[in-house]
């Protein structure tokens, strides 16, 4: 397998701009996106979506409906079907909202937003505000029924999760959550797993921030979560410690094509992840995200070596 960064890849197999060279059938003719059952109900999840932050929340905000449609149907034309967003998120929520419903995808999208409303300082939420949150998604999402909220970066939790509870309970919402980016807020997360009954968290997991591994992954495991993987990038930080360099000879034992590509394999290679959700505005990298879930998946023993191999850049 030649070796080909990220950029190289998309050059030879994608055209310019958001236009696609081939179908997703014939980039993905090697096989079909992998799937993984959600605990609590056994529903299969294919591994890979697509997060509503960073560039799609700067897309959404400029109102260019045109690149953010050709990237949801990038993620749906591939067999995916994770669609991550949140109020917080700008204007992503309202605008993949107005896209979806307006080409008749809401039935093919798993839509998952979340709930935050908690003051700074870590003071309470108000329930009505809460609740009127909620409501506002409902409309933009244009769903009776929203399959996944969150309760956003552990937003007073104590407030927030009894009232998605009891959407989940009136048949509003189907799977109830709890998320953080914040290693801070890690210990708190792990009281919550613990003593709370959640079908899902989300957190930042990236082949060099792997901190979730000591408790967190095993802890979801043990209580039967589902585990959303957001910021498998490190943001752009990963991409800015391979820079340029070739893919090592191990990246054909997975299958991998491109950094993308190898970095999703790395933590869809951990049993505890469900779906991972990086961020793009570009159709043509939603394409090479979904490679990350077609094909072979790495052993631990390759994880190690992978990081390793990752840890050993400059730039950490």
């Amino acid at each position: 397998m030649d070796e080909l960064t990220r950029r190289d890849w998309l050059r030879l197999t994608l055209a310019a701009g958001a236009g696609l060279a081939l179908t997703p059938a014939d980039l993905w003719a090697q096989g079909k996106l992998m799937t993984r059952p959600i605990p609590s109900t056994g529903e299969q999840l294919p591994v890979i979506g697509l997060g509503s932050s960073a560039t799609f929340s700067q897309v959404a905000r400029q109102e260019d409906v045109s690149a953010l449609k050709s990237v949801l149907q990038a993620l749906l034309d591939g067999g995916a079907t994770l669609f991550d967003t949140a109020p917080s998120y700008g204007a992503s929520e309202e605008v993949a909202g107005r896209i979806v419903k307006d080409a008749g995808w809401g039935p093919r999208v798993f839509w998952a937003t979340k709930l935050n409303v908690a003051g700074r300082g870590g003071s309470s939420a108000d329930p009505a505000a809460a609740r009127a949150q909620v409501e506002a998604s409902f409309q933009r999402v244009g769903k009776a029924k929203i399959d996944l909220i969150q309760v956003h970066n552990l937003g007073d939790p104590a407030t927030q999760l009894p009232i998605l509870q009891a959407f989940k309970k009136q048949g509003r919402i189907r799977y109830v959550g709890i998320t953080t980016t914040f290693d801070q807020q890690y210990d708190e997360l792990v009281r919550i797993m613990r003593n709370e009954p959640l079908d899902f968290i989300g957190i930042d997991y990236a082949i060099d921030g792997r901190e979730v591994e000591q408790t967190i992954l095993p802890l979801a495991q043990e209580k039967k979560i589902a585990v959303l993987a957001y910021a498998p990038f490190g943001r752009t930080r990963l991409f800015r410690r391979v820079a340029d360099r070739p893919l090592p000879d191990w990246a054909a034992e997975i299958d991998a094509k491109s950094w993308a590509q190898v970095f999703l394999k790395w933590i869809i290679g951990h049993p505890a992840i469900t779906a991972v959700t990086p961020a793009t505005s570009q159709a043509k990298n939603m394409l090479d995200n979904l490679g990350g879930g077609i094909g072979r998946l790495p052993n631990q023993d390759l994880r190690t070596r992978m990081a390793a191999y990752i840890d050993a850049l400059p730039g950490a």
